[in-house]
């Protein structure tokens, strides 16, 4: 049976509209809960592991270690637990919060800025991988956070909080912050998988790269690195990011001979549930993108574009914000919600929602629903959408109007979503 994960649903959901655009929110969070898709996925019958059709026996390994980073890795350590049980010889997990393993190690670590608590996992990682065989099995548990979670050497995480800070005022891609995270770490940008040579490495990936470009999701621990030191201190270079201790990542081939990843959900998971629903409630569907980068007022226009009567439109990715020091609360969706109404873009007819799939927009909340109601009880409250917006202080606006949508963190996170449903 789905799982119901807006919390405060039934106060949002006060027209039909509404109504219909948070089942279409819940549609997508079901496609890619961490749970189901692991058990969906990964399948084990006798001492044969079945990896999305691809096979494994598990009698030519002595040791199963099972590793993770990502805000997905606790809920995935979890279920791959329920599946191979104490086959697993060691592991050790970092995600957002510490969860009841039996055979798995778990950590509790810091994101978006990195902290002292994440190299503290990462050394365990290290430690556990190092030196390993060809009789060695490594299950990686690769998923959106990871970049931030993962830390080693113990100086990784001091860089990679300056590199966070200095990033959030350029404007910059996720792609190119993690091009010089790559070059920060002994673990990202393929490190893993020198470190794990010669055993065999399994990633499941669950990415929140828009545009599946999947070495990006957690900076490619498992992946074989395309970049050099060159392209890393030039993207430092031209934003003025600062000064960091850069090193190369692994290129020799031998390293990725014995590594397998596999993709076992994206945004497009999400997207392509949402369109089902859609269509099953009797409406028109859109997909405008999966890799939606632009800066909001251009993301929002592309949406908005499509604007038509009976028809949702679709979008995922990750839209551009430069957030200036000083700025208030809230993250990226609340401000694409904020920013609607600040550009009169929401009709009588339409209802906007633009949410976190890990359901933490940089705050205690998943995003916000925006209609005619939001924009007359703002008016009602002497709140000017433009104001809030400017000071970047969208979760105090939409706190006030009684519309943040609230799941909690989700366990999944494959980027950002958005809902435009226009219906009479």
């Amino acid at each position: 049976m789905p799982q119901t994960w807006i919390k405060n649903s039934d106060d949002l959901a006060t027209t039909p509209n509404r109504k219909t655009a948070l089942e279409i929110m819940e549609a997508g969070l079901n496609a890619i809960s961490t749970h189901e898709v692991i058990k969906n996925k990964i399948k084990l019958d006798n001492n044969i592991l079945i990896v999305d059709s691809q096979i494994f026996d598990l009698n030519e390994f002595k040791n199963i270690k099972v590793i993770g980073f990502g805000k997905s890795s606790g809920v995935a350590a979890l279920t791959l637990e329920e599946i191979l049980g104490d086959k697993i010889t060691a592991g050790a997990v970092v995600s957002l919060e510490k969860v009841d393993c039996k055979y798995i190690e778990t950590f509790a670590g810091t994101h978006p800025r990195p902290s002292a608590a994440n190299t503290e996992a990462g050394k365990k990682i290290y430690e556990l991988i190092s030196g390993g065989s060809s009789e060695d099995l490594i299950i990686v548990l690769v998923s959106g956070g990871g970049s931030a979670l993962l830390c080693y050497p113990e100086d990784e995480y001091a860089q990679g909080a300056k590199l966070y800070d200095a990033f959030l005022q350029s404007g910059k891609t996720i792609s190119e912050i993690n091009t010089v995270r790559k070059h920060l770490s002994l673990l990202k940008g393929g490190g893993l998988a020198k470190l794990a040579y010669p055993a065999t490495v399994v990633g499941l990936i669950f990415s929140d790269v828009p545009g599946d470009i999947f070495e990006n999701v957690a900076s490619g621990a498992t992946y074989k690195d395309n970049t050099t030191i060159a392209d890393a201190q030039k993207i430092v270079t031209e934003n003025n990011l600062g000064e960091y201790n850069l090193i190369e990542t692994p290129k020799e081939d031998k390293y990725f001979e014995k590594v397998y990843n596999f993709v076992l959900v994206s945004n497009k998971t999400a997207v392509e549930a949402m369109e089902k629903k859609g269509e099953e409630l009797g409406l028109q569907t859109k997909i405008i993108s999966t890799d939606l980068y632009d800066e909001v007022s251009e993301a929002l226009k592309k949406i908005f574009s499509s604007q038509k009567e009976n028809t949702v439109s679709l979008a995922a990715g990750e839209p551009s914000v430069v957030v200036p020091e000083g700025a208030g609360k809230g993250g990226r969706n609340l401000h694409m919600g904020l920013e609607a109404i600040k550009n009169k873009l929401i009709s009588d007819d339409s209802v906007f929602i633009s949410f976190a799939s890990d359901g933490v927009d940089n705050s205690d909340v998943a995003g916000a629903i925006v209609d005619k109601a939001t924009i007359e009880k703002a008016e009602k409250l002497g709140l000017k959408a433009e104001d809030y917006a400017n000071n970047f202080n969208s979760y105090d606006f939409f706190q006030k109007t009684g519309d943040q949508i609230i799941t909690g963190p989700t366990g999944a996170n494959v980027s950002d979503l958005m809902i435009l449903l226009t219906k009479k």
